[in-house]
């Protein structure tokens, strides 16, 4: 015998609304939408926004970044050409080198974005061999960057190599030909540290953007063009200053400096973070270095600074609160978990204090998102944990052949050695810089994997969108199924009642 219609009917009314049911709760969620946002300023800083902007576009979040210098990054934004800019050193109201004030009416506030040490890339061959574990001392460099010191084998290099002499070559020492934060972080370290080789050479005081004329050197636009000169095959020679991050990516070597505590340190994240130690900060987040300079810490490396985001914090043209939703979007994103990468990219971490203060600068951001006191605790910044600073505490110390007076690590009878070169990264190796190319790009092999919830402080985060599916299944099945169930039970009773 046949089931009856009416039961058949139901059953298939039914299952018709539990696929539904199944429809909205796995259906994705709908996506957040976020207008694009534009800024320009520092090379120092551009392989880490590439990269964060990379991964954050994932989420369909566009950041467009120049990395034109940190001069232009600050006449851009003082000239609302750009939504945000990105600087070394603020925008100078009292130059001491005699340029112009750089003023401006537009509100901003300065950020933190990350810290790292400026190095010195060089390419110098000796006996054959691409030389690897080159150290000198600030007053050294200082004399290479003012002109006193014109010849690798020089006493004072020979001398910071603990008598081991370098080949009989001529430096060419690159600078930036552009406005430079690199420059002006490097120019105030020697007008700090050795006032009485750069004022002369510089016939000024203070710190400038715009390198002097140095005879014998080169001069290139941008951190890649230095780097790009110092890589070249014709490069042999020469050495420049730029952010760690471009000598990795072209896999050279850079100097170990030496510190206040006599010991020879390379830029690394952790060194970088023991030097910071000794930042002050001032009420507008702006730093001051004398004390990272003067860090008596045998890992402390003293070129180490961080670099500022400057931020609007009114809705004058041409910012929106549209655009303010997607500017805080990205940077609740790489203060935490786009710091991560920091140290492989040739960065150090931003550390608590200034991860707490930026979300501050964050909350002055027309239509910001809501970060709430929860962003801390779900941050993902690899710095601290439960309060902690974590990579100050696993920083390693250096090793004896690092000391002065010691005989160099790589050399005969020195011990271990310390590598220099670009370590095995997630994102690949990258083919590194070339003289007028493109910037390298660190990730050329992105990862397969979503980077970790740039929006899951927003107001309708991934989870947040999930949760509405199932609360509106759950209403679905609440209306539909009940009615349902009563029919099918009226339906039996009459059959029964018929039999």
């Amino acid at each position: 015998m046949s089931r009856p219609r009416p039961l058949r009917r139901q059953g298939a009314l039914l299952l018709a609304s539990l696929l539904v049911l199944v429809h909205v709760m796995t259906a994705p969620a709908h996506a957040e939408e976020y207008v694009p946002v534009t800024g320009s300023g520092s090379t120092w800083s551009q392989v880490a926004i590439d990269q964060w902007s990379r991964d954050i576009k994932k989420n369909g979040i566009t950041v467009n970044y120049t990395g034109s210098g940190s001069s232009a990054g600050r006449t851009d934004f003082r000239n609302a050409q750009t939504d945000f800019g990105v600087s070394e050193i603020p925008f100078q109201l009292h130059p001491e080198d005699g340029s112009t004030p750089e003023t401006t009416t537009r509100p901003f506030a300065y950020m933190p974005i990350v810290a790292g040490g400026t190095s010195f890339m060089y390419h110098l061959t000796r006996n054959g061999k691409r030389v690897e574990n080159l150290r000198l001392s600030g007053e050294t460099i200082a004399k290479i960057f003012t002109g006193k010191i014109r010849n690798w084998n020089d006493p004072a290099i020979t001398r910071d190599m603990n008598g081991i002499a370098m080949p009989n070559k001529k430096i060419t020492p690159v600078t930036r030909s552009d406005g430079s934060g690199t420059t002006a972080q490097f120019t105030l370290w020697m007008d700090t540290q050795y006032p009485d080789l750069w004022r002369p050479f510089f016939k000024k005081k203070g710190l400038t953007s715009f390198f002097p004329t140095l005879p014998g050197g080169k001069s290139q636009n941008g951190s890649n063009g230095v780097a790009g000169y110092v890589a070249a095959s014709y490069g042999d020679g020469a050495i420049t200053y730029v952010e760690y991050a471009y000598a990795l990516n072209a896999n050279y070597p850079v100097v170990k400096v030496k510190n206040k505590s006599g010991y020879y340190v390379l830029p690394t994240a952790s060194n970088v973070a023991v030097g910071l130690t000794k930042a002050e900060i001032n009420s507008d987040l702006t730093q001051k270095l004398e004390g990272v300079y003067d860090n008596a810490d045998k890992r402390a490396y003293p070129l180490s600074s961080y670099s500022y985001m400057i931020v609007p914090t009114t809705t004058a043209a041409p910012f929106t609160r549209d655009k303010g939703k997607t500017l805080s979007t990205f940077i609740d994103y790489f203060l935490c978990a786009g710091q991560q990468k920091a140290p492989e990219l040739g960065y150090s971490p931003l550390t608590k204090n200034l991860v707490q203060e930026a979300y501050k600068q964050v909350a002055k951001i027309p239509g910001h998102i809501e970060v709430g006191s929860v962003a801390l605790d779900n941050c993902h910044n690899p710095t601290f944990e439960g309060g902690k600073n974590v990579l100050l505490e696993t920083a390693k110390f250096p090793e004896a052949c690092d000391q002065d007076g010691k005989v160099p690590c790589g050399e005969a009878g020195a011990g271990s050695t310390s590598p220099t070169t670009k370590p095995t990264t997630s994102a690949g190796p990258s083919a590194g810089p070339t003289a007028g190319g493109n910037l390298p790009d660190v990730a050329a092999q992105e990862d397969s994997t979503a980077f970790a919830q740039p929006v899951e402080v927003a107001s309708k985060s991934g989870y947040g969108l999930a949760l509405g599916a199932v609360s509106a299944g759950v209403l679905l099945a609440a209306l539909i199924l009940p009615p349902l169930f009563t029919a099918h039970l009226r339906g039996r009773r009459r059959r029964e009642g018929g039999l």
